[in-house]
């Protein structure tokens, strides 16, 4: 069977990498969470206080940007890769509340989302892989075989996300992630560089009334056509 790259955009907590997980699975194919690899360069801003009140020290983050590493990892114990830091595994720390209120803001720096574009591309060279992100089916892969765009209403995506933190134990109300979620959203669509956006080619996929299995079975079924076709 042929292999293909698959690109799902989206908004934040829309449950993309979940549902591009389990695709990849199904498929055996490889899976790229980039969101993670933009909060592990927040992270490292965040370690090096670079980052204060929102503000980044652009030139600061720009002298040590050949120097950051990021690496996914296989974890065989858990059967997913998680994100490396420069050689230490920050799949944990990278989804804190501090990293998810200020990674937008990473984001909007050109240079960074060049070395970060350049390393996805390479990922996908030889194909077989399902990519999640803000930009895949705009600008890392515009030629993606099939692009799926997905979206939820901001409170059911903020739901999600404040259930997803309690459940790991951040102390956070619902207000707060409800914030972060519409701030997020406008920096995202109307940064310059790379905006978010639906590609006149990507599916529109609105999951704020579906159980996750039945999202899984719709896009599943979905490109098993597409791949017959390619």
């Amino acid at each position: 069977m042929k292999k293909i790259i698959i690109a799902i955009d989206g908004y934040s907590s829309t449950g993309k990498s979940t549902i591009a997980k389990r695709l990849a699975n199904a498929l055996e194919y490889g899976f790229i969470d980039t969101g993670a690899m933009y909060r592990a360069v927040t992270l490292f801003a965040l370690n090096n206080g670079w980052i204060i009140d929102k503000k980044v020290n652009t030139e600061a983050l720009l002298l040590e940007l050949p120097n950051i590493q990021l690496k996914f990892v296989p974890n065989t114990e858990l059967g997913k890769s998680e994100m490396y830091l420069n050689g230490t595994n920050v799949e944990t720390k990278i989804r804190k509340m501090e990293v998810s209120e200020n990674v937008s803001q990473i984001a909007i720096i050109k240079e960074v989302r060049e070395k970060l574009v350049a390393l996805q591309q390479e990922m996908g060279l030889e194909k077989g892989i399902v990519m999640d992100g803000r930009d895949i089916g705009t600008v890392v892969f515009p030629d993606a075989e099939l692009k799926i765009f997905m979206t939820a209403s901001p409170k059911t995506r903020a739901n999600r996300r404040y259930k997803e933190l309690l459940d790991r134990g951040d102390q956070v109300t619902f207000d707060e992630v409800l914030k972060n979620v519409r701030e997020r959203d406008y920096i995202d669509s109307n940064r310059e560089i790379s905006p978010l956006k639906r590609a006149s080619d990507a599916i529109e996929f609105d999951n704020s009334d579906m159980g996750l299995d039945d999202q899984f079975e719709r896009i599943y079924n979905y490109t098993l056509r597409v791949i017959d076709k390619s």
